[in-house]
């Protein structure tokens, strides 16, 4: 599965697990874009992804983590670890 196909399953399932609307979004979103997105016809910016995050009450990387552990497939477990080692060592290796 690509990426867009698990962020549009990511969202549609979180949506739904906090039991939201798509009429729920409507101060950030029409339902026809949140729609759109939920097919995974359309990718939203990351100002939209936070908007949306937010309405969910969820971090818009959970999404983005979700999304990528759902494109993973059966493999989901080692790319939750995989992602979470790199955001580690690359914040370990910061200089500013």
């Amino acid at each position: 599965m690509d990426l867009r196909k698990g962020l549009a399953a990511a969202l549609k399932s979180v949506r739904k697990s906090r039991q939201l609307t798509q009429e729920d979004f409507s101060l950030v979103s029409s339902r026809t874009y949140l729609s759109t997105l939920e097919r995974g016809i359309k990718s939203p910016t990351l100002d939209k992804l936070q908007e949306i995050a937010e309405v969910m009450s969820v971090h818009p990387a959970s999404l983005v983590l979700l999304a990528c552990a759902i494109s993973a497939g059966d493999n989901t477990g080692v790319v939750i670890d995989a992602i979470a080692s790199e955001a580690k060592s690359i914040l370990a290796d910061r200089k500013y």
